[in-house]
């Protein structure tokens, strides 16, 4: 059986439109909080997410923002590792860092609370090791 000339040709055209063209993604997605150029020096906010039976956790949701600000400016997941990771410029700041554990519940169905949000503090382009420790 071979296909109409009607459904070939709009076949092609699928094919064709989406090598040519950008892939519509949502603005908040294409746009990073700030951007680095490939040189450009940055520090980084590395931090694990622990339970409070001192394993980790996958999947919770990070937030990182200035000190002085009132927002997060950066949103993140920890990983399978528990581990989470955030580029931020270069040079002395001060950021506070802390779970969104809204729903968060342990596998016996208690919910979990962020025990206390972490104060980073860089001077320069290092990283800095933090923990994000959740309790019952």
């Amino acid at each position: 059986m071979r296909p109409s000339s009607p459904v070939l040709v709009g076949l092609l055209f699928l094919l064709t439109s989406s090598l040519i063209l950008p892939p519509l993604l949502p603005a908040a997605l294409a746009v990073p909080a700030f951007k680095l150029k490939p040189n450009d020096p940055y520090a980084l906010i590395f931090g694990t997410v622990w339970g409070p039976d001192n394993r980790v956790i996958y999947g919770v949701k990070v937030k990182i923002r200035r000190a002085s600000d009132k927002k997060a400016k950066w949103e993140l997941y920890s990983d399978h590792a528990g581990e989470f990771a955030q580029r931020v410029p270069a040079g002395q700041a001060d950021y506070v860092v802390w779970a969104d554990v809204k729903g968060v519940k342990t596998t016996e169905g208690q919910m979990l609370h962020l025990a206390q949000p972490v104060d980073v503090h860089v001077e320069y382009d290092e990283r800095v090791d933090i923990g994000l420790h959740l309790t019952n």
